[in-house]
């Protein structure tokens, strides 16, 4: 391999990590010897990318370095390929749009021998068996509100028909194989509650912020409801 491709290869590595990353894990990465990584990581310093750390202790890539344009190889292709597969036969009707935006752009960007893979995909990621519960609401409406941080008022009926109105805090959506489950914090409960968005009847986005940070709520859904969802499951599969 030529010294300038390890060198990219590894400045993609450091960017992939957010944490401090040690030597010996990036030349079992690289399949290259620790030393060549300190070499090389020296030479990136050299020639001033902003790489922070020590041996033995870890590298990191600072924030706000722009790597030259790199090629996708047929892996990482690959990688796209079934991850679009599963938005297309899964996702709402707004991001089944947007795989086709996607492959539009990868066919202009990818050398003439990559570009054949976009018409005679090697993966697929079918939908076998079942049929994917449709929306009565446009998706792209919570998606929206997520990244904004704003709050949606929804009409919501469970799972056991009792309906009710609803000003939720969304904060991320969930997209199962067959369902897609709105995670948020609901002011009428005052408590997390998951939403399925088939039982969503009506959405509106009044453009009012919540006061939480989306973050903040992410940490602290992941600290009081995982352990009960991972609870359950273990009550599921005992054995698992």
């Amino acid at each position: 391999m030529a010294r300038s491709d390890r060198l990219l290869r590894l400045l993609q590595a450091l960017r992939r990590h957010r944490h401090p990353v040690t030597a010996d894990a990036l030349a079992a990465e690289l399949e290259v010897s620790t030393r060549t990584v300190y070499r090389d990581i020296a030479a990136l310093i050299g020639n001033n990318a902003p790489v922070r750390g020590e041996a033995g202790v870890g590298y990191v890539l600072g924030a706000g370095y722009d790597l030259p344009p790199m090629m996708f190889t047929a892996d990482e292709v690959e990688a796209i390929l079934i991850g679009l597969n599963w938005t297309r036969n899964r996702a709402d009707p707004s991001l089944r749009r947007a795989t086709e935006d996607v492959l539009a752009k990868l066919g202009a960007v990818l050398p003439k021998e990559l570009r054949p893979m976009l018409l005679d995909s090697p993966v697929i990621a079918p939908v076998v068996g079942v049929d994917i519960v449709q929306d009565s609401i446009d998706v792209g409406l919570l998606r929206g509100a997520i990244r904004r941080s704003l709050k949606v008022s929804i009409s919501y009926r469970d799972g056991q028909g009792a309906a009710s109105e609803r000003t939720i805090w969304p904060f991320r959506l969930a997209y199962f194989e067959m369902v897609r489950v709105v995670l948020a914090w609901c002011e009428l409960r005052q408590e997390f509650r998951h939403f399925r968005t088939d039982r969503i009847a009506h959405a509106e986005c009044p453009g009012v912020r919540y006061p939480e940070q989306r973050a903040v709520l992410q940490r602290r859904w992941e600290e009081r409801e995982m352990p009960k969802y991972l609870a359950r499951a273990k009550a599921r599969n005992p054995d698992g």
